[in-house]
Order: structure tokens, then C-alpha cells, then sequence
């Protein structure tokens, strides 16, 4: 707790920076600790870090990240914190370096090295065959430029063994659910695990998917490879190195590694024999290596569920802002946009994969809002919600919703009005005000909602916008409030699968919408028109601000846009 306030004072010092939330200090000092810039705690003397010490932790994570070194826990760099990201410390201290997770690294004495996928990740539309190609070719990427040499064995003595596991899986180093740390790998040694490299089966794995579904397996081999092989993090931008995700890298027979990882991995190993320091590798064209599947022309490589529901065409049960961005909830699944009114991906990711703690049997919810008091979010469903901090579930709910002052039988929707800050609740023709300050109904209510001029009834759910307005939503059209009025403004209703869901009018009015083409759709403030890349590759970037992450993948409609928000690690994670 000490800690946590010298790191609030050091945050005083910058009066220009607004100060974070005490979540996100107890968070921002976690992460430091975890990845090297501060040393763990001493039970033993109760030693706390210094106001200058903590200053400095900070400054060095935002210069290994490429940000802008501040010195303090700024917007960026917590959402850089929030990043999906390899689980290997970037620095090593003095104590970490006694384990063996990262120790001093070395490199294999040996030339000729074995690996074998012991396990599989059993969530993935991966195949067997599939994830086998992608490692080999991952490995292959670094013996095409080295002396190193990897076969696959099916026995039990591989040097390089490969696991998807979940959580605690018995090395000390737990994943951590969805989002958050993706894989590690052990640096070579005299120990057991020495190479072993390890994949988060609690992440959406994929290869060649043209949405900005899940973690792309190939471009996380290589990096974890690297590792197994005795490369540390570097905070080079291109390299493949650096701990965040970045996305896709390509195509596997054709991916070339960035200079900077080439010369380091020479510097251990030297250069193979016939390959220049500067030519890229040639693609071979022997016929035994293995062979990775096509992707699909104009289509995605992750299988539609039958009930996924049609973006275009359709209702949604609820909407939400959270985290400054919009969700649309549908059955068991939801879309996402960000900050800009762009599209995450064009289908749908499962809520219960997403928000760890929702009934898995429920099929549909009847309102979601965040709370402007501790911004968490709360979830109804009957007479029954749920209240979350960031994606997990908090202890003790379900609980009743007569918790509000609400009557049984659940609400419409749920929504916080910027004009007063105060939260409202709708079912039928009816409306409640709600104080989340002061976890109580106002007087006086319920009132009719007639008084919303021009609004109809009931809704289908409602939410506050980052452009301080209000929006309603009733079947397929929307309504807009400005601050402090009770009136929609002229023009509206309007389309939510134009304006909001990437679709054009005539999607809109097709059963087969969904995933084809925008063309001809009527852009709105916020939106772009930029057409997708031919290839079908997803653009990731999480080196900056995105929670995302905030920083991370979204559809190649720009190749310069960028995510914000914790909500895209884990959203890849809750993909189809």
C-alpha cells in the first residue's frame, strides 16, 4: 500500500498529467514489478521503493515501449500496460535473475535441435497438421540465417517442447486468463525446461484470418523461437523481439526477419553458411516441407456458429459505452467499435468468452452500462445483473436488481447521462433516475416516457457516446439526444447498421449482409471508407495507445489505425 502512494506522489509531481485512478496505480506498479523495472517487494525488511526510483522505473518502461518518457503513469502508458504482450520480463533485477525463468541467457551448445507439439490448443479452428506447419515454419525463420538446425521427434526427449495450457500449468508461470500475457518460452540451459515454449490456450489462436480475431500464431512462434534459442525482449519498433503483439507478420514461406533480430542472433550463433548478412532467404522449393492452408477468397478462415446473428439485419438486445468505446450485444455474442466509430471486426465475438463470470447458458442480456462512480460495469439479465471490474466478475453477484429500487421483471435499458451524471433505467413506458454516488433511487420516480420528446417506447437499450450526446435504440434505427435535452433532434430516427455497423443500405435490407462489401454506405462523423486490404491480413499494432491496447488489431480499413483500450487483448480472445 506504501508503495502505491509514493507512486500517487510521484504522480503529483506532474501537474500537467491528470491523476489515475487507484486501480490503475496498484496495476501500474504490478506490471513494473512483474517485467523488470521494479524489484519485488522484501517481506523480510518491508523496503519500499523511493519516489525517484519509481520515477525512474516508469521513465524506462515508456523508452522500452517507444513512448514518450514522461516519467509518470499517463493515459499511454497504461494503456501500452494493458498491451497483450510475451511473459518474459524486458529487465532482469538482481532477484529475478536467480530463477530460472530468466536467467542469465545462453545459448545451445548444440546445432541440432528436436521439438515436438506435446499438446494442442483445443479452442482453435486450428488443425493438428496446421499448428505443427506454423511452428515448423516459425522455427525455420531462425535456422534460415543460422547453424542451427530443428527436426520434429514424437518421443518424450525433445529439446524444444510445445504446449497450449491454461492458467497454473505446473512451471511456476501461470498464464493469466484471456488477454494479458500470451505465451513464454525458456531460454536455453542445463535445466528441464530449457527451450520449452509455452501458448496460452485461453487465447484465440489463428493464422490467416482476415478479421481481428484472436492472437496470430505464427508471428507469436517467432518470437517465443527467439527466445527458446537465447534472444531477450529489445525495444527496436520493427523488431520481432519487442514483448508486445503486433499482429500479423505475413506469410510464413515468405516472412524475413527484421536486421536488428538477424544481427543478434548472429552474435550468438554466427551466420549459416552461404547466407548473406544482407539478402533476404529464398523460398524453398523442396516438396517436404509442410504445407499450410490457403485462406479463402474474400473469406474468413474462422467458421461462422450457426446462430451468430446477421450485424445488418437485426435488433440488438443492448448497447453499451464501455471503456469509450461501443458495444452491441446480440444473443450470446457482441461487435465492438472504438473511439472513432470503427469497427473491430466485422463478426462477432462470444460474451461469455469475453466477461469470465456470466452464466455460460445465458442467451441473451437486457441492458449494459458503466458505472461513472468506479467505472465498472454492470450487466442485467431478468431480475438479476452482474457487476464486473474490467472483464472479471466481482464476488457476490448475481444479485437481485431490486438492489436499485427497481420493481421485478427486468429493465429495457440502462444508460448514464452526462448532463447530471445520473444513471437511467427504462422498461416499458416507464424511466427511473439512479444516483451510482450515492447507490440510490431519486425521488420521484418512476416517471413516464413521454417526457423524452420525439424518444420510443420501450427501447431496446440506450448509451451515453464519447461526443457528450445520448443515443437510443429501438429495433433497427437509432434516435439522438443532445446534452441536456429531452428532445431527439431533427433527422432522425436513423440506420444502426449504416452508421454504426459498417453496412451499406442495402446490406441492411439483405438476409446475406453480413461481411460483404460497404460499398456505397454513407459515412458519418467518426467513420472512414478506407477499403479493406485484398489480403486478408489483420493490422496490429499494440505499441500504443489502444486498451489497447490499446494498440491493437483492428481491420485493415487504414493501415495506420490504431485501438485504445484492455478490452482488445481480451477481445481476441473472445472471437468465434
Amino acid at each position: 500500500m506504501l508503495l502505491v502512494v509514493a507512486l500517487w506522489l510521484a504522480w503529483q509531481e506532474a501537474p500537467a498529467a491528470p491523476t489515475p485512478a487507484a486501480d490503475d496505480i496498484t496495476r501500474g506498479v504490478d506490471w513494473l514489478t512483474k517485467f523488470g523495472y521494479l524489484p519485488p517487494p522484501d517481506p523480510v525488511t518491508g523496503q519500499l521503493q523511493t519516489q525517484e526510483e519509481l520515477t525512474k522505473a516508469i521513465t524506462a518502461m515508456q523508452r522500452f515501449g517507444g513512448l514518450e518518457a514522461t516519467g509518470v503513469l499517463d493515459e499511454a502508458t497504461l494503456e501500452l500496460m494493458k498491451t497483450p504482450r510475451c511473459s518474459l520480463p524486458d529487465l532482469t533485477t538482481t532477484e529475478t535473475r536467480r530463477k530460472r525463468f530468466v536467467q542469465a541467457v545462453t545459448k545451445w551448445s548444440k546445432r541440432n535441435l528436436s521439438w515436438r507439439v506435446r499438446t494442442f490448443p483445443k479452442e482453435s479452428h486450428l488443425g493438428h497438421d496446421t499448428v505443427r506447419a506454423l511452428m515448423y515454419y516459425a522455427l525455420k525463420v531462425w535456422s534460415d540465417i543460422t547453424p542451427l538446425n530443428f527436426h520434429e521427434v514424437a518421443g518424450n526427449n525433445a529439446d524444444i517442447q510445445i504446449d497450449f495450457s491454461k492458467a497454473d500449468h505446473n512451471d511456476g508461470y501461470p498464464f493469466d486468463g484471456p488477454g494479458g500475457t500470451v505465451a513464454h518460452a525458456f531460454f536455453p540451459g542445463d535445466h528441464h525446461t530449457a527451450g520449452d515454449t509455452h501458448f496460452d490456450d485461453d487465447e484465440y489462436w489463428t493464422f490467416r484470418s482476415s478479421d481481428a480475431h484472436g492472437m496470430d500464431l505464427f508471428a507469436v512462434a517467432v518470437h517465443e523461437f527467439g527466445h527458446a534459442i537465447g534472444l531477450t525482449h529489445i525495444s527496436a519498433i520493427e523488431s520481432i523481439m519487442r514483448p508486445y503483439y503486433q499482429g500479423p507478420v505475413g506469410d510464413p514461406l515468405k516472412y524475413d526477419l527484421p536486421y536488428e533480430d538477424k544481427v543478434r542472433i548472429w552474435q550468438l550463433y554466427g551466420v549459416r553458411e552461404s547466407v548473406s548478412p544482407t539478402a533476404k532467404p529464398e523460398v524453398s522449393k523442396t516438396d517436404d516441407h509442410p504445407i499450410l492452408p490457403e485462406l479463402p477468397e474474400n473469406r474468413s478462415t474462422v467458421p461462422l456458429r450457426r446462430d451468430v446473428p446477421n450485424r445488418c439485419n437485426t435488433h440488438f438486445d443492448a448497447v453499451a459505452q464501455i471503456r469509450g468505446e461501443a458495444f452491441f450485444f446480440k444473443g450470446k455474442y457482441f461487435w465492438r467499435l472504438t473511439r472513432n466509430k470503427h469497427l473491430v471486426s466485422l463478426q462477432p465475438a462470444q460474451i461469455h468468452r469475453f466477461w469470465r463470470g456470466l452464466p455460460l447458458n445465458l442467451d441473451n442480456l437486457d441492458a449494459v452500462y458503466e458505472r461513472t462512480s468506479d467505472h465498472k460495469i454492470v450487466f442485467f439479465k431478468g431480475d438479476r445483473y452482474w457487476v464486473f471490474k474490467d472483464n472479471n466478475v466481482e464476488e457476490g453477484y448475481p444479485r437481485p436488481i431490486s438492489d436499485f429500487g427497481l420493481p421485478p421483471g427486468g429493465i429495457d435499458a440502462a444508460f448514464s447521462w452526462a448532463h447530471n451524471d445520473k444513471t437511467y433505467f427504462f422498461k416499458d413506458n416507464l424511466y427511473w433516475r439512479y444516483d451510482d454516488h450515492e447507490r440510490r433511487m431519486d425521488p420521484g420516480y418512476p416517471s413516464e416516457t413521454i417526457l423524452w420528446k420525439g424518444i420510443p417506447s420501450p427501447l431496446d437499450d440506450a448509451m451515453r457516446w464519447s461526443d457528450g450526446a445520448s443515443y437510443f435504440f429501438r429495433g433497427k434505427e437509432y434516435w439522438k439526444v443532445l446534452d441536456s435535452d429531452l428532445e431527439a433532434q431533427p433527422g432522425y430516427p436513423q440506420s444502426i447498421a449504416r452508421d454504426w455497423l459498417v453496412c451499406s443500405d442495402m446490406q441492411s435490407d439483405s438476409p446475406e449482409a453480413a461481411g460483404s462489401s460497404r460499398t456505397g454506405a454513407r459515412s458519418k462523423p467518426g467513420q472512414h471508407d478506407e477499403s479493406r486490404s485484398e489480403n486478408g491480413y489483420e493490422v496490429c499494432s499494440c505499441t500504443s495507445a489502444s486498451p489497447s491496447l490499446r494498440a491493437c488489431p483492428v481491420l485493415r480499413l487504414s493501415a495506420s489505425l490504431v485501438l485504445t483500450s484492455v478490452w482488445t487483448a481480451a477481445l481476441m480472445c473472445a472471437a468465434l
